[in-house]
């Protein structure tokens, strides 16, 4: 099999690198060490500085100073080529890939083979990896056809077709289902058994103790420590973030007043035809929406935005029939959208956070006024406790950075929000800090509707639950009466 090489070996050694972004220090001296064979674990808060390490060893950016040692030897790495010339492939928190194309050419992207590339023998070798995952993804469907795990999936399989001998995984989870996560970890460590370096960065504790042989903790840009087996979560917590975090559940009592109403909808794509749809979200209201990728949860959520038309049905907003509607009439009447991919689809790579915030507020005329912008960034960084300044540009705040900047450029008054995976790869302080925003919104008047893979997020924020299954809605599921053996039960469709 492509992915089990016997003679794959590789030690890591990291030693002093600094990066800084203008008054921000991403990376303050850090020395790691990571033996052939090992799945180590890279844990810390947003914003802590790991998968600016992980970047500058994958060769997306370069290190202000510092040395990378391959099996002792120094290694050059310049640009993403560099590192897969030496073996290393990483995988991103928010997938690297051409919409345009279909998933068999993007597959091909980094491969050789000349002006014509063995389109057979590239399809046997993505088919064999994905049995070998348990994935199934259309050699010939479209790349902007695909969902977040999806993309994330198709990443990792064509990393290893490549070769790499170090496999870095950013919050790779995020957005897969839990089978395919368990296929996922069992690759893993069969990978590391057979001598590949795994480095795993995740927010999420349970799966970094269950999966990794050994832990580097980050926090403020620096490697605070160094953990093995056995874990106790509570000194990892406090390691990442210098004192101890209690999650509590956040559900408040929304009003009886619809916010939005559907009635009979049917959604229909080149996938999934998803009919009789019947909701109403009252004001202040927050529901959950689980289910398996490819089940319909998206494209529902995508309607009641404005961003798919119906076949049938109607779409209220607080009486107001906006059926059929393009976006811009939703977003006019209070509705926005923050969706899972943030870079492709909710911010724009090369503006920085002024330029977003004068994009998303109302302007008077052509004139911008720049002093105003600049408070007004000024402000809403404060306010939501941005790492980063007014001239930053997006694509250098980290992933909590960028969520935390969507949800500062939301408009106020706000009548429905709908969500894609709010805390996809934010630590826990982050996600707590999150939903406490989003409460203050319900607080409002703001109704919310969010899909997330995490079941315990689900359960923990929600008033009442949906699940989706095979295009298939539930009835909604009151959340306080509602166990997580329950919703998984749904979620296979086993009582569905």
């Amino acid at each position: 099999m492509l992915i089990l090489q016997k003679s794959v070996r590789m030690k890591i050694e990291l030693r002093d690198i600094h990066k800084h972004f203008g008054k921000v220090r991403a990376n303050d001296g850090i020395d790691l060490v990571i033996p052939s064979g090992t799945l180590q674990g890279i844990l810390g808060e947003n914003g802590a500085g790991k998968s600016t390490l992980m970047k500058i060893l994958s060769g997306f950016i370069q290190a202000d100073s510092g040395e990378i040692l391959l099996d002792g030897k120094p290694a050059r790495i310049r640009v993403p080529m560099d590192s897969i010339r030496h073996g290393i492939g990483m995988l991103h928190q928010d997938p690297l890939d051409f919409p345009p194309m279909k998933v068999i050419d993007d597959f091909l992207i980094g491969k050789d083979g000349g002006i014509i590339p063995n389109r057979a023998e590239a399809r046997r070798t993505l088919e064999d990896l994905e049995n070998q995952f348990g994935f199934s993804i259309d050699p010939e469907s479209y790349i902007d056809s695909l969902t977040v795990g999806e993309k994330q999936q198709l990443e990792i399989l064509r990393l290893l077709s490549l070769g790499v001998q170090v496999l870095i995984l950013d919050e790779p989870t995020t957005g897969i289902s839990s089978s395919q996560r368990e296929k996922l970890f069992a690759t893993l460590r069969k990978l590391a058994a057979q001598g590949m370096t795994v480095l795993f960065v995740s927010h999420k504790l349970e799966e970094v103790e269950s999966l990794c042989q050994q832990v580097a903790v980050f926090s403020r840009g620096k490697m605070v420590g160094e953990v093995k087996p056995p874990y106790v979560t509570a000194d990892l917590v406090k390691m990442m973030f210098g004192k101890e975090i209690t999650i509590n559940t956040m559900r408040g009592e929304p009003e009886q007043t619809p916010r939005l109403t559907i009635s009979n909808l049917t959604l229909e794509d080149y996938r999934l035809k998803i009919s009789d749809l019947n909701l109403v979200l009252c004001r202040g209201e927050i529901i959950g929406v689980a289910g398996m990728e490819g089940s319909g949860q998206r494209q529902f959520l995508r309607a009641c935005g404005g961003l798919m038309r119906p076949v049938s049905g109607k779409i209220f907003v607080d009486h107001h029939d906006l059926t059929g509607k393009p976006f811009p009439i939703f977003l006019r009447s209070g509705v926005s959208y923050i969706p899972a991919d943030r870079m492709n689809e909710g911010l724009i790579q090369g503006l920085t956070l002024t330029e977003h915030c004068i994009l998303s507020g109302d302007r008077n005329g052509f004139i911008i006024d720049r002093e105003q912008a600049l408070s007004v960034t000024q402000e809403r960084i404060r306010d939501f406790s941005i790492k980063g300044t007014p001239v930053n540009r997006v694509e250098e705040l980290s992933g909590g950075n960028q969520q935390r900047t969507l949800l500062a450029l939301l408009r106020t008054p706000l009548r429905l929000l709908l969500m894609e995976h709010p805390t996809r790869g934010l630590d826990i302080e982050s996600s707590i800090w999150i939903w406490r925003k989003l409460r203050d919104r319900c607080l409002q008047g703001t109704s919310i509707l969010f899909v997330s893979a995490d079941l315990e997020e689900i359960l923990r924020y929600s008033n009442r639950i949906l699940v989706f299954f095979g295009g298939k809605m539930s009835k909604p599921l009151d959340a306080a009466a509602t166990s997580v053996e329950q919703l998984g039960q749904l979620i296979g469709g086993k009582v569905f």
